[in-house]
């Protein structure tokens, strides 16, 4: 795993936050630098173990989806098309960040997660277990694990600290924190930048099961797409032809990941453990299925 960058060093660049993934650099009073490295958070938790050419599987992905949805939906995103070398010009410190790295808008992040969901997994079947419905949106009784929602629904979340865990809320405190319009306007791209993806991927024979968004705006109020989007960190993805309701399919996420750190004796709070060798060329492997099957022939 020599080739694989767990955190960033840019001497000449003031790194401005260092997330669960992704560290930001400023680079003027209008662009960020941010450089997405491989590592790896699971249950909220930043792991030890890098997964080797992750942050390139992920910046290809975003980049790839970003150009899509503006195109397509008219949605406007954080990307400028800066080229790398133009803020790092020094081959040596720029030779580990190619490929990874975007020089971006400086945007206002919105202060909550646009989740996306079609399917009934994860935190979602476990408030409907309990409920009968999701972040306040009923659901129809006897539904099962894995079962395709009637229609997607906008189910939003904290953005959390690192190391700390999101939560999910209604969209009564989305309102609250963003205002009615901006809230709304959030939902409704969330919503259309989902189903567009989703049938994009059911082409390619990739389910997305749900899915996360960030938005920031601009001087002027303009929403724009941030962060990374529909990505198998943000995402998940199960094959069209492993699905069936019941049970949990295989991925081409980091599911695999959870599922094994399921069966250790850890309490889902830092230090995260270590993964076996396997388990990161394993998660490796999926990522780069992700990348192939959604830009193949794109």
């Amino acid at each position: 795993m020599s080739d694989a960058l767990l955190e960033s060093h840019l001497p000449d660049l003031e790194r401005v936050h260092r997330g669960k993934v992704r560290d930001l650099y400023a680079v003027d009073a209008d662009h960020w630098l941010m450089v997405t490295t491989d590592r790896l958070s699971a249950f909220d938790v930043v792991l030890p173990t890098p997964i080797p050419g992750k942050g390139r599987i992920l910046t290809a992905i975003t980049e790839f989806w970003m150009r899509k949805v503006e195109r397509e939906l008219g949605i406007p995103n954080q990307l400028t098309g800066i080229p790398l070398e133009q803020v790092v010009p020094d081959p040596a410190i720029r030779a580990p960040l190619e490929g990874r790295s975007l020089v971006i808008r400086r945007l206002e992040a919105l202060p909550v997660e646009a989740v996306v969901r079609g399917y009934l997994i994860g935190s979602g079947w476990k408030d409907y277990q309990a409920s009968g419905a999701v972040c306040g949106i009923p659901l129809p009784a006897g539904l099962e694990l894995a079962s395709k929602l009637p229609e997607a629904i906008f189910t939003p979340s904290t953005k959390a600290a690192v190391g700390d865990h999101d939560a999910n809320i209604d969209f009564a405190t989305v309102v609250e924190t963003i205002g009615e319009e901006r809230a709304r306007q959030v939902r409704d791209a969330a919503l259309a930048i989902y189903a567009m993806a989703r049938d994009y991927a059911a082409e390619r024979g990739i389910i997305i099961a749900d899915t996360k968004f960030e938005f920031g705006v601009d001087a002027n109020g303009t929403l724009h797409l941030i962060d990374e989007v529909l990505t198998p960190d943000s995402s998940r993805f199960w094959p069209v032809d492993q699905y069936a309701p019941g049970h949990s399919p295989e991925s081409f996420d980091k599911q695999y990941v959870r599922d094994y750190l399921e069966t250790l004796d850890w309490d889902k709070t830092a230090p995260g453990p270590e993964l076996p060798t396997e388990v990161a060329e394993q998660t490796a492997a999926r990522y780069r299925e992700a990348l192939e099957r959604l830009t193949r022939d794109a």
